[in-house]
């Protein structure tokens, strides 16, 4: 049985655990100078992954949704598809993530209603 000791043991422990990952990127990465990043190994890598990071965890999380209802259901999947292709074909036409969310969720459920 867990005592009231250890609980709050534990509480403080995860606390300080998830105040220290919050802290880590203001106290490592912050910018050297006025304003400028040190052009060092730890700047340019973290330029690289300012840069590649949104894109490839948009791309992960595109792959996701749309590889399990087409694993479940392959013919039941073909909204999911036409609404991911709408809303490429909207992000490349208006450059605009917004807005082509929107317009690919409402063909989306669109496609579902009348399906």
């Amino acid at each position: 049985m867990l005592t009231v000791p250890r609980a709050l043991a534990y509480t403080f422990a995860m606390g300080a655990v998830i105040l220290f990952c919050r802290a880590v990127p203001f106290l490592f990465f912050r910018n050297h100078g006025e304003g400028q990043r040190k052009k060092n190994f730890t700047g340019t890598l973290l330029s690289l992954a300012e840069q590649a990071a949104p894109p490839a965890a948009m791309t992960v999380l595109a792959f996701n949704a749309i590889t399990g209802p087409v694993k479940e259901d392959p013919l039941g999947s073909i909204p999911v598809l036409i609404a991911a292709g709408i809303t490429a074909l909207i992000h490349i036409w208006k450059r605009n993530s917004l807005l082509s969310i929107f317009g690919g969720t409402v063909v989306y459920m669109v496609l579902e209603r009348i399906r």
